[in-house]
């Protein structure tokens, strides 16, 4: 297994039992995973692990292999996952939306012994077990692996990769123990809790929900994918009390809503970059109540999350740290004063010690046991946390920083623009410009023009608007920018 270095006394101070064996003695009865109208209780699901355990073992993948995950979300997929933590196996869980290309380049960057995949995938050189193969195979005895010990690298995650090549995180069963800790202490935990489960588990943000169902003993009703009409009627239908979403889901979804929601139904987890603060006003307004965090792959999911009893008065806030967690703002090394915009830099008990086989990469994120994450933004004097947008994707106009979240947010608060993404364009005069691609229905750019300057400073309002029918996004619903400059460039 991957380990960092721990005394023997240490190392003996953690472990823990295995989580979902563990959770299966506690609660066996109660229902883990709903899935296409079915349910599977805990101690259900723990002999089906047991069974995939044994089937896996026939494939010769033992004890400290590292194996890639392809696969989408499903009962099978659940199953896997969990087999492998059984059997003390690295998962290298893949993005399906990948290329063949793109897929054999992090299977080789992570020194994956084998592919288990949905189905076999061709011009891939190391061996491949598909659902059919394991599900059906034989099954030969092993020794499962009856403790975690919280220092062992259970996933490999690579950064979504929106520039250049990504990079595989290396995430530990302390990281996603102590990520589900900090949520709870954070959102509170009710007995009847249940979580709707539309994020790919190949994302963190999907993946933490599977862990945070077996040591909250919490259900989580589980979706192959986003569908927002799905997605929108188990909620009305008062099954889940929580969902994670990203800013365009969470539109689509209020988008929907002809009534309130129902009582029980207490947040919506909101990540995956600034929103709009009028929709987080009409959600509301209808009964929901969205709680931003921010997180990211690095970071085993959140690392700061508005608190309950904020939610109005903080509207537009990411919130505070969560409880094991620190976060400062900091400018050429030194930290920075309320209201005063730098990178955002924390440290916790969920943050990942390093990425896979990147030694330099890992020396020049993590200083001190900081994690630099390359995004932008402030505290106020409150210490509430405030994200501008990535490092990278700052837009400098005569001198003046230019956040693009900041004018997808204005363009996107208009209620005939579905979507948009902003990036800079050179220019002359200038330096760089702000340009948008929008998605709208019923307008002219020079509707839009004059809507911007009710809305931001001139300098900020797009010189260019192009119309289009999507936009590039990765499988977590996340822009992918470098796409668009692509399109600018065409």
């Amino acid at each position: 297994m991957l380990r960092l270095c721990r005394s023997n006394v240490q190392n003996m101070q953690q472990t823990m039992p295995n989580w979902l064996q563990n959770r299966a003695y506690l609660t066996p009865n109660r229902v883990a995973i709903e899935w296409s109208k079915q349910e599977i209780t805990f101690a259900t699901l723990h002999k089906q692990v047991e069974k995939t355990v044994r089937q896996l073992t026939t494939y010769r993948i033992y004890k400290g292999d590292t194996v890639a995950v392809h696969m989408t979300n499903s009962i099978e997929m659940i199953l896997v996952i969990h087999a492998l933590q059984y059997m003390g196996v690295v998962a290298v869980l893949l993005n399906t939306r990948l290329t063949i290309e793109e897929i054999k380049w992090q299977v080789e960057d992570a020194n994956a012994k084998q592919l288990i995949c949905d189905t076999y995938i061709e011009g891939i050189s190391i061996p491949q077990i598909t659902t059919a193969q394991w599900s059906m195979g034989k099954e030969a005895s092993i020794e499962l692996q009856t403790h975690y010990h919280l220092d062992d690298v259970t996933t490999i995650l690579y950064t979504s990769g929106t520039t250049g090549n990504p990079k595989g995180v290396m995430l530990t069963y302390g990281n996603h123990y102590h990520s589900a800790i900090g949520s709870a202490l954070n959102l509170g935990l009710h007995q009847d809790d249940s979580w709707l489960a539309c994020l790919p588990m190949f994302h963190v943000g999907g993946f933490s929900l599977l862990m945070k169902s077996i040591i909250y003993g919490m259900k989580i009703v589980m979706h192959e994918s986003f569908d927002v009409r799905a997605v929108y009627n188990d909620m009305m239908k008062g099954k889940v009390t929580l969902i994670s979403v990203v800013t365009k889901t969470l539109q689509e979804i209020i988008t929907l809503a002809d009534q309130p929601f129902p009582k029980t139904f207490r947040c919506a987890l909101l990540g995956g970059g600034p929103a709009p603060i009028s929709l987080i006003e009409e959600c509301l307004e209808k009964g929901v109540n969205v709680y931003q965090t921010y997180g990211m792959t690095e970071t085993a999911s959140q690392i700061a999350t508005l608190a309950p009893e904020y939610v109005l008065a903080k509207i537009g806030s990411a919130g505070k740290p969560l409880f094991p967690c620190e976060l400062q703002i900091r400018k050429d090394g030194t930290n920075v004063s309320a209201y005063e915009e730098g990178e955002i830099v924390v440290k916790g008990p969920n943050v990942t010690q390093g990425y896979y086989n990147r030694e330099e990469a890992t020396k020049e994120t993590i200083q001190d046991g900081w994690l630099y994450t390359g995004d932008i933004g402030y505290l106020d004097d409150e210490g509430f946390l405030y994200v501008l947008d990535r490092r990278k994707d700052l837009i400098i106009s005569g001198g003046e920083n230019i956040y693009p979240a900041q004018i997808e947010a204005a363009l996107m608060s208009h209620p005939q623009i579905m979507d948009a993404g902003v990036i800079g364009m050179e220019d002359d005069q200038w330096g760089q410009v702000p340009v948008a691609f929008v998605i709208a229905s019923g307008l002219s750019a020079e509707e839009i023009f004059d809507y911007c300057y009710t809305k931001l400073a001139r300098y900020k309002v797009p010189k260019h608007i192009y119309f289009t029918d999507s936009l590039p996004r990765n499988a977590s619903n996340k822009l992918v920018r470098r796409n668009l400059y692509e399109w600018l460039g065409e």
